[in-house]
């Protein structure tokens, strides 16, 4: 497979010697054979590894020494708990390398024979079996067909580099003193700006130096990352309206000098593949248009949802940046909204760890149906409306810049042992500016506001359209778009819409599942709301602090007593806990 990118086989029980067979692999940029049982010494062939920037060889029985992996261009390497010997090489000191728990020769390092190759070009090979071996030029052809050089004539190689490049250092200084009086001149009337070309050439040589020690380094934390973004809630004033046109493109965040810090754990891939049975199938929690879900169970008994990310999701140059995803999605914080618990970027691979939630999606619970479920009663369905209205209110109207989700679905609607909302994949679309791609799928799923479908343009509206999406799936119990109905009800915002102002249609529209348990003035309520949010002009939707603020009028208006509002799945939701959470 001489087209292969990334190659892992760690954590299995594979044995004895690594064949040479990486001749053709010069595409490989990671291989990871680390935590098995391989001995004898590195294949030959690991030379030809032209494209390799990471590899990973720990917890094994390699012996030898490492001597081929010198001229690779790696840039993180990991060699602990071997049986090598030798001396680690000079240029692999300069990379980010683990060489613990090996026999290694300390000082300096003996000189190559006269003569003798570049590090990568030592050895010549006989073919034994299946194997090569390196032999020494002694070996091959006695020591008298060697060519070598004198000391002197190296001597003499040494002083004549010398006095060209001293030769060389004094013209090119001699021509920066040379500057004419008129280009003098020019600077003194501010014709230039007052920089000499010798500082111009000094800032450019630190950008330059800065760029190098940034792409050579794999620690996160000296990425450049975008500026930092402002999540502090200023006050609001719930009844201002909304320039459409500040709000219509999103956000972008460009990159500058101010490092947004990481505030949560970072995990690595062994720790994942242990809590999740190696994304064990049985694990699986759900896939979206992002990549797979899937349920992890720590050590310490904690329990987390990982989402593994698809690199197909995402243009390769961003996944180079996913610490600085990372670090800016860590600072959304908001009951309403899945919180962001940790990462993994490594060996090609960049999943994101968020709390967990036991009673799944609103999805699940409105569609799937088994005989554990219980159908959600008018309550539940306000308070995941309201809960969730809450939360785009943050993104929208609290986070500096604006966040567009973009993405907004009940299968995106997380709901905990009480019911309570958590909306997932919040930040993510919006710190990154090409992601449409990632959601073409959701075009056509009856989530997508019209301009969406015909532009592609996402904006704080069109997740207001998509937020009433939910609200008609809360009322009806209907997905979205359903292909096995009648062709004039399979749309379900088309079918609804003209039925939300006839409390007779209304009625009938209802999910059959709350066997008319509700209160039809806070259904009808409630249907004033979605309209408002679908409407086809995305300038005459509504902000989301007003629907906030309908939904909590909804409540307390409604005669939702204890008896009425009460209980569901052990937890009660009552218009004193709005008016408490209303006024904080």
């Amino acid at each position: 497979m001489s087209s292969l990118i990334s190659l892992n086989m760690s954590h299995n029980q594979l044995q004895n010697q690594v064949n040479d067979m990486f001749w053709k692999l010069s595409s490989l940029a990671m291989l990871d054979v680390s935590f098995n049982f391989l001995s004898g010494a590195l294949p030959q062939s690991f030379s030809n590894l032209t494209s390799l920037n990471a590899m990973f060889l720990q917890n094994n029985q390699f012996s030898g020494t490492i001597d081929v992996l010198a001229n690779l261009p790696l840039q993180n390497l990991n060699v602990e708990n071997n049986h090598f010997t030798g001396w680690v090489p000079e240029r692999l000191k300069n990379i980010n390398i683990q060489e613990g728990g090996n026999s290694w020769s300390f000082g300096l390092a003996p000189p190559p024979p006269p003569g003798t190759p570049p590090a990568n070009q030592n050895y010549r090979y006989h073919k034994a079996g299946n194997n090569f071996s390196p032999l020494s030029s002694d070996a091959t052809g006695g020591g008298s067909n060697r060519s070598g050089m004198s000391g002197g004539t190296i001597a003499g190689i040494l002083i004549s580099v010398l006095v060209v490049g001293a030769v060389l250092a004094y013209l090119l200084v001699k021509r920066r003193l040379k500057r004419s009086s008129t280009d003098i001149e020019k600077q003194k009337h501010g014709n230039w700006p007052s920089v000499s070309p010798a500082s111009n050439e000094v800032q450019d040589t630190l950008a330059e130096m800065k760029l190098v020690h940034t792409s050579s380094s794999f620690d996160a934390k000296e990425l450049d990352s975008p500026a930092s973004v402002n999540l502090k809630p200023p006050p609001i004033d719930r009844h201002k309206s909304f320039d459409d046109n500040d709000t219509s493109k999103v956000p972008e965040v460009k990159k500058t000098n101010v490092t947004t810090p990481i505030s949560v754990k970072s995990y690595s891939i062994a720790d994942l593949q242990m809590a999740t049975g190696s994304f064990n199938v049985e694990n699986l929690l759900g896939e979206g248009s992002l990549g797979r879900v899937y349920r992890a169970q720590f050590n310490n008994g904690k329990v987390l949802a990982v989402k593994k990310i698809d690199s197909a999701a995402f243009p390769r140059e961003l996944l180079e940046n996913f610490t600085e995803i990372v670090a800016n999605v860590s600072q959304l914080h908001h009951p309403n909204v899945t919180e962001l618990m940790g990462y993994c970027s490594e060996h090609g691979q960049h999943l994101l760890l968020y709390e967990f939630h036991k009673n799944g999606s609103l999805h699940d619970f409105l569609h799937i149906s088994d005989e554990y479920s219980k159908p959600l009663t008018w309550n539940s369905r306000v308070k995941i409306a309201l809960g969730t209205a809450r939360a785009l209110e943050y993104l929208h109207e609290v986070c500096a810049p604006s966040i567009v989700h973009r993405n907004i679905k009940s299968a995106n609607i997380l709901l905990d042992a009480e019911i309570n909302p958590h909306l997932s994949d919040c930040g993510l679309s919006s710190f990154i500016n090409n992601l449409d791609q990632a959601l073409d799928q959701q075009v056509g799923s009856g989530y997508s506001a019209p301009e969406v479908t015909m532009s592609g343009q996402y904006t704080l509206k069109s997740d207001v359209y998509s937020f009433g999406v939910v609200m008609l799936e809360l009322l009806s119990g209907r997905k979205p778009f359903d292909s096995s109905r009648l062709r004039a009800e399979q749309s379900l915002v088309r079918w609804a819409t003209p039925q939300l102002h006839d409390i007779d249609a209304l009625t009938k529209m209802v999910d059959p599942a709350l066997k008319g348990l509700y209160p039809v003035k806070s259904l009808s309520r409630f249907a004033d709301v979605v309209a408002l949010c679908v409407q086809p002009e995305p300038e005459f939707r509504p902000p989301m602090s007003e629907v906030v603020e309908a939904l909590v009028r909804l409540v307390q208006r409604s005669n939702m007593s204890r008896r009425t509002f009460g209980s569901d799945h052990g937890s009660s939701f009552r218009t004193d806990d709005l008016d408490a959470r209303e006024t904080t």
